[in-house]
């Protein structure tokens, strides 16, 4: 994590580094007072990888908790920023991230209702000159007091510059200097897309105090995923199916590059694994309880 010192702000940036364990606890976590941080932390167990996030939770917790402390000190303490900016791939975990972060300012009186409204283009730009510039201020406008979250947000400046999206992006820059403590703005979108994006008004990288990367998945995590998106629907791997599904998963990584969907496709897989399953299982007279939830290699053959 690299930390910019600005007036009235921290800029934060994390980094791809070493992992972090989480594990060895200091005293605080026995503390009746951060029963919220525990809370979020138990939600997140069962998210695989995204391990920087989990920190970056926890330092957003910390960050919260301690100006509380110091405003109890009467020591003078000036709102922070907490605009924050995603990038990654599809599939990785932003939208979810976004949803525990609202959550946890809810919780921590932060936000004063802690709403999460998710939007898109079409959520702000309008149709003739100035229509758009009032949908975006109608749109910040009830998410005054929680979380405005717009993913692929580099799509506002798509149409080049008589598009009204330009109009957009000013606008929401506008609206965070005039209610900077009102409420949170969350743009999410690929990397390089969204870099492109920051270029577009001179004031909206330094709008966002907080940007975080979220890394594709490896295959093991993603073999993990399968195995939770399987469960949840109440089906098994089959044990000798592991080595071809985690083949089947390298390969679809491989064949599309950064188009791959991360979390997404591996949903997919599951979901196509469940339809073989079903043609191979007609076949059959009788059906045991085993052979209703079990997926074989089969089910995940490699593509051709």
């Amino acid at each position: 994590m690299k930390q910019i010192n600005q007036p009235g702000r921290i800029h934060v940036v994390f980094q791809p580094k070493e992992k972090t364990s989480l594990a060895a606890e200091p005293e605080w976590h026995r503390h009746p007072a951060h029963e919220v941080l525990l809370d979020i932390e138990k939600e997140m167990e069962h998210l695989i990888g995204l391990a920087d996030l989990k920190i970056l939770v926890r330092e957003l917790y910390a960050t919260a908790y301690i100006n509380q402390k110091r405003i109890e000190a009467d020591i003078q303490t000036k709102g922070q920023m907490l605009h924050m900016l995603f990038t990654g791939n599809p599939g990785t975990g932003k939208t979810t991230a976004a949803r525990i972060i609202a959550s946890m300012f809810k919780r921590l009186h932060i936000l004063e209702k802690g709403h999460f409204i998710e939007a898109e283009r079409a959520d702000l730009v309008g149709e003739y000159i100035g229509h758009t510039a009032q949908k975006t201020r109608d749109l910040v406008k009830k998410a005054m007091g929680g979380v405005l979250f717009i993913d692929e947000a580099y799509s506002l400046a798509r149409g080049g510059e008589k598009d009204f999206g330009k109009e957009a992006i000013d606008t929401l820059v506008k609206q965070m200097e005039d209610h900077q403590n009102d409420f949170i703005l969350i743009l999410a979108g690929y990397p390089r897309e969204m870099a492109h994006f920051l270029t577009l008004n001179p004031g909206l990288h330094s709008r966002f105090p907080i940007t975080h990367h979220f890394a594709d998945y490896t295959v093991d995590e993603l073999y993990q995923i399968a195995e939770q998106s399987a469960h949840e629907k109440w089906y098994d791997i089959d044990s000798a199916a592991k080595p071809i599904l985690m083949e089947k998963i390298a390969e679809e990584k491989r064949k599309q590059g950064f188009r791959f969907a991360n979390g997404r496709n591996i949903r997919t897989m599951i979901e196509k694994a469940a339809r073989k399953q079903a043609i191979r299982l007609m076949k059959q007279t009788t059906h045991s309880k085993k052979d209703l939830r079990l997926l074989k290699g089969e089910d995940f053959e490699l593509s051709k």
